[in-house]
């Protein structure tokens, strides 16, 4: 019974202490934010006729739509093409802030708010992709994705290095400024009665931005560490479980696809890759398209490979080898999806799900590479400034585990 009870304390103690994955967070917003940034500027000539005034899809079906459903929309709240314009520019500089990982607790909102709005405007667009960035977008903003590779840890490593330097540093002042106007905007909007409807993102937005108000006042009026302490311990716990449904919740797409292949008499007799590779649709590369399908035994192990996959992924994720092995697979398998079957969006967006099982170990690595090779890149810029050698700038020792940013707007 101690032995139970001493795992359960230990379990609590993890989830309330810190923010897990700060690595695996940090991959899912670049990746999420990236894929729907290139969507938008891929779109960027057709995007009247997929979201705009000018799609089959017209303004007065979608109102009906947004009726029935209570989808939430900001291209509902006025059928103008300055409008539509507007709210597509704002979709498009959310995800370049959020990429960047600037201010990330209000820009993976507004980030939530660009994504929802454009594709609640037609809900008959996408590939499936789609309905996983949907999720997503919800789920992001519940977590501390700016931890690390972030521009708001660059801005609290600066800030720690100059109180450790003894130098003053000046309060923040962007933070409380992006609070006021967009609790401006948000009031207003509520006022006027544009959140009608389903009550999950007003609830949302409004819990934000008044959880936002409170830890600024805490984290400045407190006079004892305890109420930082609680509302740190809250945010862990909101970071924590946001972590885990987005675990679920890939989990749950590869098990559904999985034992819905199963069922399906082409998955069985295992000829059903065969089929999307001969659509014209899907055949961007039809040479491509024809060597893969030329083999039978190829068609027959690509088949029931991809069901086997799916299936037994959610059941090896205790087993750290076998589910880096599975993980591995189904990555090459979405990137031969995209180019394959010409669906890069789609595959870009499983790919940013799966990437929250990749390995701590990995990604570290992976980032001190990127590190390496931006400060390459810098040395080779100033030596070409200079027209001479630069000496090359001490590298910083990677966080093992990086202290949370903070709750700032």
């Amino acid at each position: 019974m101690n032995r139970v009870a001493l795992c359960v304390s230990a379990a609590i103690a993890r989830v309330t202490e810190s923010a897990l994955g700060p690595y695996q967070t940090a991959v899912i917003r670049i990746g999420f934010t990236a894929t729907w940034l290139l969507f938008l500027l891929r779109e960027l000539p057709h995007r009247q006729e997929l979201y705009g005034p000018d799609g089959p899809w017209d303004f007065d079906l979608a109102q009906q739509l947004v009726g029935t459903n209570g989808a939430f929309t900001a291209l509902m709240w006025s059928g103008s093409r300055l409008w539509f314009e507007s709210v597509y520019a704002f979709a498009v500089l959310a995800s370049v802030l959020l990429l960047l990982g600037w201010r990330t607790r209000t820009t993976s909102v507004l980030f939530m708010v660009g994504v929802l709005s454009l594709q609640n405007r037609s809900v008959f667009v996408g590939d499936g992709g789609d309905n996983v960035l949907h999720l997503m977008c919800v789920y992001l903003v519940f977590t501390r994705c700016g931890q690390v590779w972030s521009l708001d840890r660059r801005r609290a490593r600066r800030a720690d290095a100059a109180r450790a330097r003894g130098e003053r540093v000046g309060a923040d002042r962007v933070g409380p400024a992006l609070w006021a106007v967009l609790g401006l905007a948000l009031g207003a909007v509520t006022a006027v009665g544009r959140l009608d409807g389903d009550p999950t993102i007003p609830v949302i937005l409004w819990t934000v931005w008044l959880g936002t108000a409170v830890w600024w006042v805490v984290d400045r009026r407190a006079r004892t560490d305890q109420p930082r302490i609680l509302l740190d311990v809250v945010g862990n716990i909101a970071h924590n479980g946001a972590l885990f449904v987005i675990m679920a919740e890939a989990c749950l797409i590869y098990a559904t696809a999985g034992w819905y292949k199963i069922q399906g008499s082409r998955w069985q007799d295992g000829t059903a890759v065969y089929y999307p590779l001969h659509l014209e649709y899907f055949s961007p590369w039809a040479d491509l398209a024809e060597l893969l399908s030329a083999s039978g035994t190829m068609v027959l192990l690509i088949t029931y490979g991809t069901v086997l996959v799916q299936v037994a992924f959610p059941f090896t994720l205790f087993h750290r080898r076998v589910k880096n092995v599975l993980l591995a697979a189904m990555i090459t398998e979405h990137a031969v999806i995209a180019v394959v079957l010409g669906l890069p969006f789609f595959s870009l967006a499983m790919i940013a799900a799966d990437a929250v099982f990749l390995p701590t170990s990995f990604l570290r690595r992976l980032g001190g590479r990127a590190a390496r090779a931006r400060a390459r890149l810098a040395g080779a810029v100033r030596r070409r400034g200079d027209g001479r050698r630069a000496v090359p700038e001490q590298r910083a020792p990677e966080d093992p585990e990086p202290t949370h940013v903070g709750f700032t707007a």
